[in-house]
Formats: structure tokens, sequence, C-alpha cells
């Protein structure tokens, strides 16, 4: 089935601006699939999809939408029917691209359309708010967010420029996936987390891995970072998680910046895949630049990672709950799961002179995790530092364990 460019958007207020992108698309000879998802005015052209298949799709008729006369209503019913319309495209294999633009109601439609499909399937969003926080839009998926520089209200100059570029660029992605061959042999998967401070293990553990013939799909623990694998994990592209680095945890608990939210550290468990789990970076909590710090921590220990990035040690009773915490998700489980801890030192910076290192606030942590894991999931203690490469080696060595299903894979066993 020939694969199309989907474009989704307005028709009535950025009808002009749909059919500009959809004429440069279609001239590059990539075919284009239009969704409407305007609502009050009658579309400039006639899509593929109308406006009534949508608002069906997001459980009201487009008459009702147009007799309440209400915005909000308008666009959570129009972004629940995007989303159906979309998943149902992609199941019939026919989404090559997904391509969206508008201010905040189109990008909020268009947005949560593209998180609905899977990663890997080129997705683009022209938007007037593609230069401040875009989290909201993006999500752990791979959308790709293009600022509009000026409003999206008629063709000009530059607004032409801007989505002559867009259009380029969708139907090149279509174009190329369509002709790509598979340039590697494709190898089992296996997931994991890494910071800065957590890298020389990673990497080492990275490094055995791929020696034994395995891909590792390496996720930066920034929030978004761990909800972007826990869906892949999910989705079943992995045959295990090295989750090293479990920092996410300390910001969900005390408020930073790089929370991956409440459901972290349960996927893998409940999906049955085995899972290999450290505390990397739990001796921190993320924030952007110093005055960005809430008030209520100005007594708290800090580092300056780099000017954007301004990290907070955790402190005793912080490690105790965070300990409860991975444990009872690790609690949860349904796989094979072994929890590796570092007396040495969670990261980088908690180590022996390090502006970090923290005795007590290790010794909480460990005594936490030690008083409420289950009984029957191994906990394998190591006086040496997270970074050490003997650490590594035990990580790697029982990961390598699980996915050959060799026995003996667990030494230095602390029930």
């Amino acid at each position: 089935m020939t694969k199309k460019a989907v474009l989704i958007g307005s028709l009535d207020t950025k009808g002009a601006e749909f059919r500009f992108v959809r004429d440069a698309v279609e001239s590059l000879g990539v075919q284009t699939l239009v969704i409407d998802t305007g609502v009050l005015d009658e579309p400039v052209f006639a899509p593929d999809i109308t406006r009534d298949e949508v608002a069906l799709a997001g459980g009201m008729t487009i008459e009702e939408l147009q007799e309440q006369r209400d915005r909000g209503t308008a666009v959570r019913i129009m972004t629940k029917g995007a989303e159906e319309v979309v998943r149902r495209l992609v199941d019939e294999g026919i989404v090559g691209a997904i391509f969206g633009m508008g201010g905040t109601a189109g990008t909020t439609v268009g947005a949560a359309a593209m998180r609905a499909v899977p990663i890997g399937i080129p997705k683009l969003l022209v938007s007037t708010v593609a230069s401040g926080n875009t989290r909201p839009y993006v999500g752990e998926k791979d959308v790709m967010m293009m600022y509009s520089v000026v409003d999206i209200a008629g063709l000009n100059k530059l607004s032409s420029r801007i989505l002559r570029n867009a259009a380029y660029a969708i139907a090149g992605m279509v174009d190329g996936t369509s002709q790509e061959k598979t340039q590697h042999e494709e190898k089992p998967m296996i997931a994991a987390t890494m910071f800065g401070v957590t890298t020389p293990c990673v990497t080492k553990v990275r490094e055995m891995l791929e020696q034994e013939g395995y891909d590792v799909l390496v996720f930066h623990a920034t929030g978004t970072g761990g909800m972007a694998m826990e869906e892949l994990v999910r989705a079943g592209f992995f045959v295990a998680v090295a989750d090293i680095t479990t920092t996410e945890l300390a910001d969900e608990l005390v408020g930073g910046i790089f929370s991956a939210g409440p459901n972290r550290l349960q996927a893998a468990g409940l999906a049955g895949i085995p899972q290999v789990i450290s505390v990397g970076a739990l001796d921190m909590v993320n924030f952007g630049p110093p005055e960005t710090v809430p008030p209520q921590f100005a007594d708290r220990r800090f580092y300056q990672h780099n000017p954007t990035t301004t990290l907070m040690r955790t402190t005793v009773e912080e490690n105790r709950q965070l300990g409860k915490i991975l444990a009872e998700r690790l609690n949860q489980s349904k796989a094979p799961t072994v929890l590796v801890f570092p007396k040495g030192g969670v990261s980088l910076l908690d180590k022996a002179s390090q502006a970090f290192e923290g005795i007590e606030e290790r010794k909480a942590l460990y005594d936490a995790i030690k008083l409420h894991l289950r009984k029957d999931i191994p906990f394998l203690e190591t006086d040496e530092d997270i970074n050490d490469p003997a650490v590594s080696e035990m990580i790697g060595n029982q990961l390598l364990a699980f996915v050959t299903k060799e026995k003996g894979g667990v030494d230095h066993v602390h029930p």
C-alpha cells in the first residue's frame, strides 16, 4: 500500500495554508490525505476525511458542536476524534508521515494525533508556540516542532517560505522512508537509562551487551526519556531493560523538572520483561537555572551542572522515601528482576570528596529498599560506586544471564 503524507488541521480557519502545503507536497510526487478538524465555517477545500467523521469519532456530531459554540468542548472532541481517526489510518498502513499546523488549538489537536502514531513514523508540527515549552505537545513521542515565526493567518512572503520548507521536509521523509533498505542486521534490543553522572557505568554495560550481539537503546533520564522508554517497553520492543538511572523518581518526589510521572519503573515488570535496576543519580533533583529553584530549597546543597541545569542533593529523609517508592514499584513486577546497589556512591558526584558525597543519604536509601523490597527479588550489593567497572560487569552479566536463559545469573545476593 502506498504511504501518504497525512495532513491534519482546521480547513475553515487554516484552509488556504493547508492547501498550499498539500500542493507543495504533491508537487514532489508524494500523495497526501487531508483530515479536516474545523468546526464552525465551511472548509476552504474538500478534505479526504471530513469534520463530520472526526467529530463522530470523538463522541459528538458536528451539528452538536456548532450549536454549542463552545471552543473548549470543540477542541476536546475534535482532539479525541483526530486521535481515533489517525490510529485507524496507522492500522490500515496508510500513514507515511503526519503533518499539522496552527496556534494553540491547532497545535493541541495536531500534537494529540501525532502522539497516537508509533515512534518512527515522521511527525512535523508547524506551530506558533514551538519556541516555548513544547513538552505538553511532544510528550514522549518523536514529534518535530517548527516555529512558524509569524501567525498562521494568511500566505505572505515569510509564511510561504516556512510552510514550503515544512512541505519539503515532510515529503522528503515520506519518500526517504519508502525507499530505504535495512542497512544492518536486526538485533534484539535492550533498553538502558543514563545521565551524565552515570555515563561510565552505562557505557560499559552497553559495550558488553553489544559485543554479545544486542542493540542497546540508551534513554536520557529527563522525564520524557523514561516515559519514552517505558512506552517502547509496553509496545514490546525490548528483550530486557537495564534501568540503571532511576533519578526521575527523585524529581517526581521532590518536585524537580525531570519527573516521569507516578507510573515510572513499572512497565517492564508488568510486561514480563527481565530487568536489572539500580539507583543511579538518586542523589539529585534537577532544576533549571539557579533563579528557577523554588525558594523553599534555599538552604539545600547545590551543584551547577551547566548554566541551565542546577542539581540539588537529596536529603536523608528523601532517600528514605525514595527507597520505599522504588521497592514498592519493583514489588509489582511479574518479570525476573534484580536490584543492584552500589554502596560506594550512586553517581559521579556521590563519592568520596565529591560535591554530593552522602554516606548517611545512601544508608537511608539502602535501608529503605532492604526493608520494603519483596524478599524473592535478588538484592545485589557491592562496595564500589556505580561507575566502577565491577558494577557495570555485575549489571551486564546479569542481563546476559536473563536474555540467554543461563542459570546461576545471580551472585552476591543478600536477602
